[in-house]
């Protein structure tokens, strides 16, 4: 008889290097033994006579709503996560269409700006995130930029001020049963943008927060890295694994990552998902 693995949903943007967005996603994916579904929002391709910036191409509407009811018809999907939307447009069919089934899990990976918007479009973005996406999720991962955004805080520098951020953004997430066991988190990143000699991320789930820390891997930002978080998470809880340790694995998962990255002739390197083994294997 066919077997059938454990299934994780992706809704979110490629990005052509393969070193983030849907590409990373379904590596990740692959990696921790799940079975891949995606559906694209927009293509991102980099310029490379333009000091490497994004080129932002958004998917039709319709089209993302044909890609949500092709997959939710062939597969029983109850965990999924949302990188990159890109639009307005984008996210209300997104949230209408998260809004049309129930879900054990939605990972927020919220991606408010690309490169290659303009200021006032990104904004707009960003609200309708906030606004339609945002009380859906069960789980939401900011890095150190998106953390202070959601939350509302002109700096945050230390980890009590990540550890605020957290608590504001759990503030506005949805309160409705019915997803995993009604409780939202936020698992905000501070990686090696927060000062320190350590990688440090805080899990808050509305009453009790957990610091996770780890060495840095050198001080540069890595492509791929959130991306991979997210779906790391998205992967574990698809197979059943409760948020606490699903984002420990998830760092693990990064961490390791970083240290096997990927050189290329782009000015950034990427996470490479294929060095991830589970401790003690």
């Amino acid at each position: 008889m066919p077997s059938t693995p454990p299934l994780a949903y992706v809704i979110a943007g490629s990005e052509a290097t393969g070193g983030a967005g849907i590409q990373a996603d379904l590596k990740t994916f692959q990696q921790l033994g799940t079975y891949g579904v995606g559906t694209l929002t927009c293509i991102v391709s980099f310029d490379p006579e333009n000091d490497w910036g994004h080129r932002f191409v958004p998917v039709e509407p319709q089209v993302i709503a044909d890609q949500f009811e092709a997959a939710t018809a062939t597969h029983d999907l109850d965990v999924v996560k949302i990188g990159m939307l890109g639009t307005p447009a984008t996210i209300d069919v997104v949230a209408r269409s998260l809004a049309s089934r129930p879900w054990r899990h939605v990972v927020l990976d919220p991606v408010l700006i690309c490169k290659g918007q303009e200021p006032g479009a990104a904004l707009d973005t960003d609200t309708a995130l906030r606004a339609q996406v945002l009380p859906l999720a069960t789980v939401v991962t900011p890095n150190l930029f998106e953390a202070k955004t959601l939350a509302g805080m002109d700096s945050v520098e230390t980890v009590d001020d990540l550890v605020e951020a957290a608590r504001r953004i759990h503030g506005r997430l949805g309160t409705t049963e019915g997803a995993g066991d009604g409780t939202r988190y936020v698992a905000a990143k501070g990686g090696v943008e927060l000062p320190g000699p350590d990688a440090v991320d805080v899990l808050y789930d509305g009453e009790h927060v957990t610091v996770l820390r780890t060495p840095k891997v050198g001080e540069e930002r890595v492509s791929g890295a959130g991306c991979t978080f997210a779906a790391a998470i998205t992967a574990e809880l698809a197979k059943g694994t409760d948020v606490p340790t699903a984002v420990r694995t998830a760092k693990d998962v990064v961490t390791q990552g970083i240290r096997a990255r990927v050189a290329a002739h782009t000015p950034f390197d990427t996470v490479w998902q294929g060095a991830y083994a589970p401790q003690g294997a």
